[in-house]
């Protein structure tokens, strides 16, 4: 669930998670408009986010480092990272991205 802003055309201009006030109205996730809007906003996207995407699989190798070697334990963070973690673990398991050597290539990508 998400709120946008559109401007005098109707045309999504700005995205949040929760209301921000006067001309913010609620917009469901998967609907064609918003989905068009996030592309393109990811398309232009900032200079950083493939740097962010692969520091985020870092972070995720480290957090399971972490906690394998009992540094940390899966329960020390909040519920709503745990879910987090679950969810992005699951979904590296389903596409095979299990960490973040490539075998077939010997180095970290």
């Amino acid at each position: 669930m998400a709120y946008v802003f559109k401007n005098a055309q109707g045309t999504i201009t700005a995205s949040a998670l929760e209301n921000l006030g006067a001309g913010w109205e609620f917009i469901e996730n998967d609907t064609k408009e918003y989905i068009e809007f996030l592309e393109h906003s990811l398309a232009e996207g900032s200079p950083f986010r493939e740097s962010d995407i692969q520091l985020a699989r870092v972070l995720e190798d480290l957090i399971s480092i972490l906690i394998d070697r009992g540094m940390v334990r899966f329960t020390d963070f909040p519920p709503a990272a745990q879910k987090r973690l679950n969810y992005r673990q699951s979904m590296r398991k389903k596409n095979r991205l299990s960490g973040i050597v490539d075998e077939n290539r010997d180095f970290i990508y």
